[in-house]
Parts: structure tokens; C-alpha cells; sequence
């Protein structure tokens, strides 16, 4: 372990040991972080398991005839139109309104940030109830485009926020026009955020269930819920769940190539000022009838498509007492996933801010292994696990809990790590020499510091945790509901005027950690 010196106050030194980096894991945050990554590893042992279980060559038939190829095919194609789509959308707004002179720019900003609370499923319903003929591929690129972008424009405009716009300014000193100077000069800068953006909508469109069922379209996820259902036989659907996993592999992976080895930080002396705001000149109209148009169809048709449901619906759609309690029950089983992701999260994302060497990177690695596979997926795991080793868990809350967790602690792991590194290390450094113990300096230092990064983290999970469809779907307790399955279940019978006071419910509540989301980051 690295150690430095310390100066106490009768002026002798000594040896400290320190947390800057290093390969030692202290047991105190190594033993609850293994726990959490085997929690996490969990899904990819029952795959392995269900996957094989009538040898090699039976799955390989599965994941090779036609209708898997057609599977990939769909999925492969809605991913790549809806990740375009969210590099355009998310690189322009983000460069509106933070690099141009945008009338209420920091309002558009916590606008195009609103989509987050809308589920993928109630934007599908929305456009489906107001145009059927978009069902299909259309209706679905659409609806995912539409709730994804922010996604990109997150950390564009936090990249852009933080680049120095002196480079901008020699190219522009040296001829290159304003359009020449951001291909050439700042979309580079821009390439890592973009490019991590767009992997987190590849991720999202792979894995979703919800959009692309109302649609009924076609993709790796409704396939394997369908394998499900059909047949008591799990092999197939854990077969083409490999597949997916597969697929994930390949494209985080190749979003680590595009990165490369080029620098994007400042190296120069000095700090780097804020870029002077670019003036839009002619194309102001355009620019605010762009952002108008986006946020109209992310959030106001959706709205206003439940308005309209809501006022066609009658004493008859209109259940008060029902509408409470799912909105009470989602709102405690998204808590209780929130607080036990965050739990899990906590020393993983220490480690990986304070620690380097192959545990720490295997730990880490390990804890996002859920974001790899579909929430059906998961589901079926956790209820292969609950069946064979724990079976008073089968059907039971905890269960459905576990699930958010393993969903989610990607997310929540993001957000500490980010909040530790941007903590001094140094007061826990001080805290080493004065006799603390890791575990202390976790809980009197680290945690405190990093709190505010840590509760971003936990809000935005908690969001999640209340849009989630397919893994509540299978492990609800029996006889409850969430505002999610309530709307899936009313809009599969095509019944929108009682979805529609689901949907709104889950939109308002969804809308408020995401708005606190959106001002904290502009």
C-alpha cells in the first residue's frame, strides 16, 4: 500500500497509510462489494446453467434458425435508427443550450431532460392510441427515440460545459468557419460522451420490453417473454438471452475502441474560461421551433394524449381507491430497490474511484453484468433461484426487489464512483492517521462528501425502478399491482381510457425526481 507522511501535533512523523489508488482492497469494502458482484453475477449463472441444459448442440439449434436471425436482424435495426436518431436530437439541444445565445435556455434544458420520467411504454401507448398504423417499426423507433435522447444530451452538454474554448478560437482565427470549426475541432472533444451516450440507448433499446410489445414489433425481448409463456420448457428463452448478452458484449466494447487513447483534458497551465455564447443571428426561429418541436413531442403529446383520455374516460374507467393503492405500492417497491441499490452500489463505487489493480476492475466489471441482459432475463433467474434454494422468496416482494437491484446497480455505481473522485482524498487520508479504520472512513468521510453524487444516483434509480415492466410483471407478489403492470395490462386489451389515469400517475411521479435531476445538472 502507498503511504506518505504526516505532521501530528507533538511534530513527529510517521508512515499513513493512504487511499489514493492502489491495487489493496481493504476487506471492510472488499467483502460487501463480492457480495454485490455475485448478487450481480447471478443472472449469468442461470444462463449458463438453462442455456446448456440439454447440451451444447440443442441450444446452438435454437440461436440458429430462422426466427432467431429475424430477432437479431429487428433488434440490430431498431438499435442503430434510434441511436442515430439520439446523436442528432441529443448533440444538437446540447449544443444549444449551452454553447449559443438560446432565449431561456436553462428552461429548455430541464425541458429536454422531462422525457427521463416518461416510460418507453407510455410514449408507445400514446402514439399508438392517437395513430394505430404506426404500429410496427415506425411506431416503435418513435416511441424509443423519443424517451432515449436524453440519454445523449446529458453528457454532451456536460462536455461541452467543461471544454475549453480556446481551441474553437484558434480554429477560428486560422479561416475555419463556425460549421468547419465543430466537425473538425469540437464534435471530437464531444466523441466520448456522445459515444457513451449512444451505448447507454443501444443498451436500452436492446432490453426493452415494453414499447416494442404494445408495438407488436418483433425484437430479442418480446421473443424471449413469448418463449416463456409458450412453453414450460426455459431453455429457449435463456438460449436467446445469451445471444443478447452476446450482442451487449460486442457493442460496449466497441464504444471502448472509439475511445482510443487520445487525451480530451486540458493540459495547458491556467483554467479554462466559459465559451462566450455563440449569437444565432437568422437562425434563432429555427432554433427555438426545433427545441419547441422536440419537447412538444417527448412530453406535451403524451400529456396531452392522456388529457384527452382522461376526459373521455367515465365513472366506469375510474377506479380512485385502486389508483391509490398501485400508486402507493409502486412508489414503496421503487423506494425499497432504490435503498438497496444505492446499498450494494456504495462500496463498489469506492473501490472503483479509490483503488486500481485487477480486484477493483473485476468488482467493477462484475456489478454491471445486469446491464448485459433484458429485465425478463433477470426475472427468469431470480425465479429459477427462488424455486430450486429459496423458495419462500418465490412471488414475494424481496424477490422483486433483488431484481431492481441487479437491473440497476450499474446506475447507481456510475453516480458514486463520479461523486467519490470528485471528493479530496486527502480528508481520508487525514482520517487514515489518526486511527480510523477503512470502514470508518467510509462512513465519517467518504460517504458525507460524496452525498450529494450518491442521492443523484439514488433519485435516478428510483425512476427507473418505477418504469420497470417486464421483471415486476413476473415476480409481483400476487395481487399486486404497480402503475406500470396496471398500464400494460389496460392498454393490451385496448383499453386507453382506463390506462390512461396509470399513465399519468406514473408520468407525475416519475417527473419530479427527473426535474430535480435536470436543475441539478444545469
Amino acid at each position: 500500500m502507498e503511504t506518505g507522511t504526516s505532521v501530528t501535533k507533538d511534530s513527529r512523523t510517521r508512515p499513513v497509510p493512504r487511499l489514493r489508488p492502489t491495487g489493496r482492497v481493504p476487506w471492510a469494502l472488499g467483502l460487501p462489494a463480492a457480495v454485490a458482484a455475485v448478487f450481480a453475477l447471478l443472472p449469468l449463472g442461470y444462463l449458463c446453467v438453462r442455456a446448456l441444459e440439454h447440451g451444447p448442440g440443442y441450444a446452438w439449434d435454437i440461436v440458429t434458425t430462422e426466427r432467431a436471425a429475424m430477432l437479431l436482424g429487428r433488434s440490430i435495426g431498431l438499435a442503430a435508427t434510434v441511436v442515430a436518431a439520439c446523436l442528432v436530437l441529443g448533440v444538437s439541444l446540447a449544443w444549444l443550450t449551452t454553447r449559443t445565445s438560446l432565449p431561456w435556455a436553462r428552461g429548455w434544458a430541464v425541458l429536454v431532460t422531462l422525457p427521463l420520467a416518461v416510460p418507453s411504454y407510455v410514449a408507445a401507448f400514446a402514439w399508438l392510441s392517437a395513430a394505430p398504423e404506426l404500429a410496427g417499426f415506425t411506431g416503435s423507433a418513435l416511441s424509443l427515440t423519443l424517451v432515449s435522447f436524453p440519454y445523449v444530451h446529458l453528457p454532451v452538454a456536460a462536455a461541452l460545459r467543461r471544454t475549453d474554448p480556446a481551441q474553437e478560437e484558434a480554429a477560428r482565427s486560422l479561416g475555419l468557419g463556425p460549421v468547419r470549426t465543430f466537425w473538425r475541432v469540437t464534435l471530437p472533444q464531444l466523441r466520448p460522451a456522445a459515444a457513451g451516450g449512444a451505448v447507454l440507448v443501444a443498451l436500452y433499446v436492446l432490453s426493452d420490453f415494453g414499447a416494442v410489445s404494445l408495438m407488436r414489433y418483433d425484437t430479442f425481448t418480446r421473443g424471449i417473454y413469448t418463449s416463456y409463456r409458450a412453453s414450460f420448457d426455459r431453455t429457449p428463452a435463456a438460449a436467446l438471452s445469451v445471444v443478447l448478452v452476446v450482442l451487449t458484449v460486442v457493442l460496449v466494447a466497441a464504444e471502448a475502441r472509439t475511445r482510443g487513447r487520445a487525451g480530451y483534458a486540458r493540459t495547458g497551465t491556467g483554467t479554462a474560461r466559459p465559451a462566450d455564447p455563440a449569437p444565432l443571428g437568422k437562425w434563432l426561429v429555427p432554433a427555438l421551433s426545433w427545441c419547441a418541436a422536440v419537447t412538444a413531442a417527448a412530453v406535451a403529446f403524451p400529456l396531452a394524449t392522456l388529457g384527452y383520455w382522461l376526459a373521455v374516460g367515465d365513472s366506469a374507467t375510474w377506479d380512485p381507491a385502486r389508483l391509490t393503492e398501485t400508486a402507493t405500492s409502486t412508489l414503496a417497491v421503487a423506494a425499497g430497490g432504490a435503498a438497496l441499490t444505492t446499498v450494494l452500489a456504495l462500496p463498489v463505487g469506492v473501490i472503483a474511484a479509490r483503488h486500481r489493480g485487477r480486484a477493483a476492475h473485476l468488482l467493477e466489471q462484475a456489478a454491471y453484468a445486469g446491464h448485459a441482459l433484458p429485465g425478463i432475463t433477470i426475472a427468469l433467474s431470480l425465479v429459477f433461484f427462488a424455486v430450486r434454494y429459496a423458495h419462500p422468496l418465490y412471488q414475494e416482494l424481496p424477490l422483486l426487489v433483488g431484481a431492481y437491484a441487479v437491473l440497476f446497480l450499474p446506475v447507481a455505481v456510475a453516480a458514486t464512483r463520479a461523486a467519490v473522485l470528485q471528493s479530496p482524498p486527502g480528508l481520508e487520508d487525514v482520517a487514515r492517521s489518526l486511527g480510523r479504520g477503512p470502514w470508518r472512513v467510509l462512513r465519517e468521510v467518504t460517504v458525507p462528501l460524496a452525498a450529494p453524487g450518491v442521492a443523484a444516483g439514488a433519485a435516478l434509480t428510483f425512476v427507473v425502478c418505477m418504469k420497470e415492466l417486464p421483471a415486476t410483471l413476473l415476480l409481483r407478489p400476487t395481487g399486486m399491482d404497480t402503475l406500470a403492470t396496471r398500464l400494460w395490462t389496460e392498454t393490451g386489451t385496448g383499453s386507453y381510457a382506463a390506462a390512461a389515469p396509470y399513465a399519468a400517475a406514473l408520468i407525475l411521479l416519475a417527473a419530479i425526481p427527473s426535474y430535480l435531476l435536470g436543475r441539478h445538472r444545469t
